[in-house]
């Protein structure tokens, strides 16, 4: 193997035109997460993990750096940008394949992905998080994991911002 050659994982990757291809490519259950993962800590894979182990496959779906500004989570925020936070968790083990939404929300992306289980993380009740009707009217599953770790992007920004 070409040691300069894009890793193996880059291949997780995929353009939200892309997806009905790949999409049925991948085993099922399928499940589906989202969220801007701007600065990868211990919650996240923790998370990811967990949400994983709730079906035979992963799309996680991550908000634009547009996405992200609207959300208001800074004025700096993301601190990377949308293909390096995607590449990233394409790298993970429990991630199978990854792609972007640049809406508010992603429902737009659950209704054309159809997962069978729709995950988010413990900050979100399962009747709040977005897609979770349909999902269900379907048959699917909702879930919001609990964190089992007190990190954050937010934190570990305000921790570094402290120091200088």
């Amino acid at each position: 193997m070409n040691p300069y050659l894009p890793a193996d994982f880059e291949d997780k990757l995929c353009a939200p035109e892309h997806l009905a291809e790949r999409l049925a490519r991948l085993p099922r259950p399928l499940v589906f997460t989202n969220g801007c993962f701007d600065i990868l800590h211990r919650g996240h894979v923790t998370y990811l993990a967990q949400a994983r182990a709730l079906g035979a496959s992963m799309v996680v779906a991550v908000n634009t750096d547009a996405s992200v500004r609207r959300l208001g989570k800074g004025d700096d925020r993301p601190i990377n940008p949308t293909e390096n936070r995607a590449a990233v968790l394409a790298a993970l083990a429990a991630v199978d394949l990854v792609t972007w939404f640049d809406a508010d929300t992603p429902l737009e992306l659950i209704l054309a992905i159809a997962p069978d289980r729709l995950v988010k993380g413990g900050d979100w009740t399962a009747d709040k998080i977005v897609g979770s009707r349909e999902v269900l009217a379907r048959g699917g599953q909702v879930h919001s994991i609990p964190f089992q770790f007190d990190t954050s992007t937010t934190a570990t920004l305000r921790k570094i911002r402290a120091a200088q």
